[in-house]
């Protein structure tokens, strides 16, 4: 019997929260370095059969892994190009949306003193004494903004290089990764590895299927709304769409706040609210479980604790790697013995969940799409 199964069940649980406690202190020191790394991972994962069929072709492996690369960004270009017109002109209306949003402010103060009986010069005080501390502490934030931009941009510099060493080394990578571990764990690290290729292309293509609906439903209905930025508004819901939950949440506080200064019809806000959070739920419901999670096969609380976690060691980078990085670490403990609870506990089994009539006729009609495409 093995020491390790011979300890008690507490100090079991004492060293795997111990090893999680360092890897979580890793992860927030060496974010730097991790980020820019992970996002090439991902990027990589997502290129590798645009390379792999381009060698086939008896094309040289750096020129397959340029061509790739140049079609990821060629398509990144066009979708900004697409967007240009909306951007531009959001961009050069921001001045009025801030003389707006004073208007709106100032109505708000006279509101909370005829309610309130809160005198204007009061609020004021308030709002004076906060902007103190704030720049009490402006050095902070400062150093942070600048940071974050070096950040992005090391970002920018540094995943293509990435991107471009791990496509070209893959197999050099692969043959470390068997000659580090026991030749009869070969076959669980060939199952990490295939599970994990697989596991983040469908995550990356079901996100962009995903993306894909999203943006054009919330685009449609802003456009028949007559909302402004419609296309901008319906492409940046769908973007920050990834962050579970809060991230629909913030994309309807921004463009409520723009449609107040935008529009004349107070209508307008409700039904923009009615109009995303009708398609948020279609998404969490039907949309999220069929295209994204039953590609990752982890359930709702684990994905939304990860995000908070990601993005408390993280930032924003965070909340988009930390989906994939949760299905990862479910890989890891399924092919091991000891970790196969936790990997129990992400797991999206929901065997004994009563299930409404509308989920189980959905997922009726899907298994007999399936096994007609079968047949």
């Amino acid at each position: 019997m093995k020491l390790y199964d011979r300890w008690p069940l507490y100090v079991k649980l004492g060293f795997q929260f111990l090893v999680i406690f360092f890897i979580c202190y890793f992860i927030y020191v060496s974010q730097n370095i991790l980020i820019p790394f992970a996002f090439a991972v991902l990027l990589s994962v997502l290129l590798l059969p645009i390379v792999v069929f381009l060698e086939s072709k008896n094309i040289g492996r750096v020129l397959s892994i340029i061509i790739a690369l140049l079609c990821a960004s060629g398509f990144v270009a066009f979708i900004i190009y697409l967007l240009s017109n909306q951007i531009s002109v959001f961009v050069n209306d921001v001045p009025s949306i801030k003389q707006h949003l004073n208007e709106h402010f100032f109505a708000a103060q006279n509101w909370i003193k005829n309610r309130l009986h809160i005198s204007v010069s009061e609020q004021n005080r308030y709002l004076a004494e906060q902007a103190d501390k704030l720049k009490a502490t402006g050095t902070g934030y400062i150093r942070s903004t600048f940071f974050s931009i070096s950040e992005a941009l090391m970002l920018l510099i540094l995943m293509p290089i990435y991107c471009f060493l791990l496509l070209y080394y893959r197999l050099h990578i692969r043959n470390f990764l068997f000659a580090i571990f026991k030749k009869e764990l070969k076959e669980d690290v060939q199952n990490v590895i295939i599970k994990s290729r697989l596991m983040i292309r469908n995550y990356m293509v079901g996100i962009v299927i995903e993306m894909s609906i999203i943006a054009f439903a919330n685009s449609v209905g802003l456009l028949i709304l007559g909302i402004k930025y419609a296309i901008f508004f319906g492409v940046l819901s769908a973007v920050l769409n990834i962050i579970p939950y809060l991230g629909m949440f913030t994309a309807t506080l921004f463009t409520v706040v723009v449609t107040l200064t935008t529009s004349a019809h107070t209508s307008d806000v409700i039904w923009i609210v009615v109009i995303f959070y009708g398609i948020h739920m279609i998404d969490v419901n039907i949309l999220m479980p069929n295209i994204v999670s039953s590609r990752l096969q982890i359930n709702v609380l684990i994905s939304v604790l990860g995000v908070v976690i990601g993005g408390a060691l993280t930032g924003i980078s965070g909340l988009f790697l930390s989906v994939p990085a949760v299905a990862f670490i479910k890989i890891l403990c399924d092919q091991i013995d000891s970790l196969k609870p936790w990997g129990m506990l992400m797991g999206a089994d929901t065997a004994g969940i009563p299930q409404g009539r509308i989920t189980k006729k959905i997922r009726q009609l899907s298994k007999l799409r399936s096994v007609q495409r079968r047949k």
